[in-house]
């Protein structure tokens, strides 16, 4: 009988796990920043919304772990490579990565402003390519780390009024699984997770203030349409997605890699 072939070692953990969250001001980013922390990460929160970032890490902070803010703009290749260094230097080596930074305009496409189409590609699709390059280098040194880019459903299930919020975030969900075939010889597993309708700030804007859900929003929208395609029957929680993110950055999913994961209640049919 052959010998049983040795199993490959694993590279040794550093001290602390440290994770990186884009987008972390608010929504998601948020519940993905309070569940690293709870997983026992140390966390880097970054968005353009400093305020916002300086009460969160002081929560997290209080809880026992250590934490970092930087207001930084994604989509400044310069500038993320910069804060990706201070994490680095503050915060210890980067072994998980959460690009949640988005944002969303809608409308008809006949009619969309083009400044609008530039900013969603900036944020949605730039701002992952400049994280992942940012910190891939530092990652394949190492030969270990997850990164999860939050996409959207609407990236394969066609939307009135989303073409332009759509393509981009089709961009950042082929761009990431395409950049984690480069990664996968040096462990480093790249996943997204793909919300459906979620209730964040982002997506009250595109409702409305006063919106309920018994009556159409100031903007015209009636959040009960968002309700009927979805099977579950509800709209998602920020903390629905932050937990399917922090499932695919745990050792949980160590096997895992160049999946797309879709937490939308079943709206897109398995699309």
């Amino acid at each position: 009988m052959s010998p049983r072939p040795a199993r490959p070692e694993e590279p040794e953990r550093p001290a602390r796990d440290v994770a990186l969250v884009t987008g972390a001001a608010g929504g998601i980013g948020a519940a993905v920043v309070r569940s690293m922390a709870a997983q026992g990460y140390d966390v880097a929160a970054i968005d353009r919304r400093e305020p916002a970032l300086r009460t969160l890490v002081t929560e997290v902070e209080h809880d026992g772990r250590r934490a970092a803010y930087h207001g930084v703009d994604v989509g400044d290749g310069e500038a993320v490579e910069d804060v990706v260094s201070k994490v680095e230097r503050d915060l210890g080596p980067i072994t998980a990565v959460a690009n949640v930074a988005g944002v969303l305009h809608y409308g008809a496409t006949a009619k969309f402003p083009t400044e609008h189409w530039h900013e969603l590609f900036a944020v949605n699709a730039l701002g992952v390519f400049n994280v992942c390059r940012a910190v891939s280098a530092r990652m394949v040194s190492r030969g270990r780390g997850g990164i999860v880019t939050v996409g959207s459903d609407a990236a394969s299930v066609p939307r009135t009024a989303m073409a332009a919020y759509a393509a981009s975030k089709a961009a950042a969900t082929q761009f990431t699984l395409c950049f984690g075939l480069e990664m996968a010889p040096h462990g480093i597993r790249c996943n997204v997770v793909s919300p459906g309708s979620t209730d964040t700030p982002m997506r009250s804007r595109l409702w409305g203030e006063g919106a309920t859900a018994d009556a159409p929003s100031p903007n015209g929208v009636n959040l009960t349409d968002f309700r009927v395609g979805i099977p579950l029957g509800r709209v998602a929680d920020p903390q629905d997605v932050a937990d399917a993110v922090t499932f695919l950055l745990s050792d949980r999913a160590r096997h895992i890699t160049l999946h797309d994961l879709r937490v939308d209640g079943g709206a897109g049919l398995g699309a």
